[in-house]
């Protein structure tokens, strides 16, 4: 007769012990709830965490004043020699708004690049070095020129020169 008294002693405890827990649950459960919702969490978080997907590049040709896509620029160096470059120029942005601001004030930027491109070391244009500081140079320029404008200037990625011949 102990034995038995002992036996449903422990399914006792079992049963107090199984409902505690799922109490416990349950009111964890409740409040996680309540909490997601007082903070406005309406599962709509899971889609804003995923990165932003980049919008598609715009390339804008930078073009002189008679249609030509192309920069023709003579330059000398130190010791008199006469040499030619001939540049072909795209603005890469992803904002249509640089897009806008570039094909608006285009003569402007052709001016300016084109002074740049003038006043150049033709010497220093022997390495490709040279050439890529050319072109941070134009593109920190044409940055500078479409903030200027009212557009935003670091929405300009690069100024690529699609096609570069020095003679």
């Amino acid at each position: 007769m102990a034995e038995d008294n002992n036996e449903n002693k422990g399914k006792g405890s079992k049963k107090k012990l199984i409902i505690i827990l799922a109490a416990v649950v349950l009111l964890l459960g409740i409040g996680a709830g309540a909490f997601l919702f007082l903070m406005g969490d309406d599962g709509s978080s899971e889609a804003s965490a995923e990165p932003a997907r980049p919008t598609e590049a715009i390339y804008v040709k930078i073009r002189t004043l008679e249609g030509r896509p192309m920069f023709v620029a003579g330059l000398q160096n130190a010791t008199g020699t006469q040499h030619f470059i001939q540049v072909y120029a795209e603005a890469k942005t992803r904002n249509p708004a640089v897009e806008s601001v570039l094909n608006t004030h285009m003569p402007l930027f052709v001016a300016r690049l084109n002074t740049l491109f003038t006043t150049t070391n033709p010497d220093s244009l022997r390495t490709v070095e040279g050439v890529r500081a050319l072109q941070q140079e134009a593109t920190e320029l044409v940055r500078r020129l479409v903030n200027e404008r009212g557009g935003p200037g670091d929405a300009v990625e690069i100024v690529l020169f699609t096609d570069f011949v020095m003679q």
